[in-house]
């Protein structure tokens, strides 16, 4: 079975993409999902040992708490990456197996490029999109500042440097456009 890779920075469009493959039948796993329910579960004790206990709240990770913690700290981001990539890919294996009769599954990341992990994928898909536009889209999603989305753009490859990597780029400039290029991306991999 073939995996193909979606990424993008942040505030990209990854999910309405991840979305709209799921409505033409592809199985998709979303890993920054994936890894958010992790944190709230079973990585939830190995997180307060690292981090504390104040950065959940009523059980639930303090996302903004833990931002400020890890987007500034290489030791702090890395501490948290080795705790919760690893449980990421077991659940994407786990996907796997019960996909495997699938002609391909899409695996999303945020951070393909950055960690390495595009040279496992069969195919790249990036989504990109102007600065400003991602910008507004997480301040407004997020309810951020927009120093603290920079603080985390800082820490992803530019676009440039990723269209290099990708196999194909998708543009985030309106929803229907969009889909439009996801659709001729989607004949080429039933190709």
């Amino acid at each position: 079975m073939k995996v193909i890779g979606l990424t993008g920075g942040i505030g990209s469009g990854k999910s309405t993409l991840l979305n709209w493959f799921q409505t033409k039948g592809i199985p998709c796993f979303e890993s920054d999902a994936v890894g958010r329910e992790l944190l709230n579960s079973s990585l939830r004790e190995s997180v307060i040992l690292r981090f504390g206990a104040d950065i959940y709240f009523d059980g639930i990770l303090d996302r903004k708490k833990m931002a400020k913690k890890v987007f500034g700290d290489k030791k702090a981001l890395s501490d948290l990456n080795k705790i919760v990539h690893p449980a990421v890919n077991e659940a994407f294996n786990n996907f796997k197996i019960k996909n495997q009769n699938a002609p391909f599954i899409i695996n999303e990341s945020a951070i393909l490029f950055e960690t390495g992990r595009y040279k496992d994928f069969y195919k790249v898909i990036l989504v990109i999109s102007p600065q400003n536009e991602r910008i507004n889209r997480i301040i407004l999603r997020d309810n951020v500042y927009k120093k603290n989305v920079l603080s985390i753009m800082k820490h992803q490859l530019s676009d440039y440097k990723k269209i290099k990597l990708a196999d194909f780029v998708i543009e985030n400039i309106t929803l229907n456009k969009l889909y439009l290029q996801a659709a001729e991306v989607l004949k080429k991999l039933k190709e």
